[in-house]
């Protein structure tokens, strides 16, 4: 059964803060992940996805528009940053292996999912962020265990 949570993002500052700790509980559950960042165009998923990325130490982290995938790896985590926005065909993403990046310990943050169907991992946490100016609307829903187990470590 999915768990949706609700959340008021008053600025940039706490979207960060909601990827910071959404990144902490990741380290603490050790699991493979599938997470989709959903929302218009400047809605805050690539700021979603930036801070999260950060919190494992890596400093520069660039937009996958045109590169459709960024990967972070250390000794630590494997993170695979997807932006499936300016895909012409889900195929595309079968191309590049898809499959491959999601091998035990790796992360996939998907933004534009719809975009990627038939070629993607379900995903196991959706966050749907929209808004206007600085405040944010996020919303957060599980479709496994290991979303549920991750959106209850979330403390905010």
């Amino acid at each position: 059964m999915a768990i949706i949570l609700n959340l008021t993002l008053a600025n940039e500052k706490a979207t960060r803060k909601l990827s910071q700790q959404l990144a902490q509980c990741v380290k603490e559950i050790n699991n493979t992940l599938v997470i989709y960042l959903e929302g218009d165009l400047g809605a805050g998923k690539t700021t979603l996805a930036r801070g999260f990325i950060q919190a494992f130490g890596f400093d520069r982290v660039k937009s996958p528009t045109y590169s459709l995938v960024e990967s972070y790896q250390n000794k630590d985590i494997n993170i695979h940053h997807f932006d499936c926005y300016r895909l012409s065909n889900s195929e595309e993403l079968d191309y590049i292996g898809i499959r491959d990046y999601l091998g035990p310990g790796h992360i996939q943050l998907i933004e534009w999912p719809n975009l990627g169907k038939g070629a993607i991992s379900p995903a196991d946490l959706t966050i749907i962020l929209s808004g206007i100016d600085e405040q944010r609307q996020a919303q957060i829903t599980t479709h496994t265990s290991t979303g549920e187990q991750l959106l209850q470590c979330v403390n905010l």
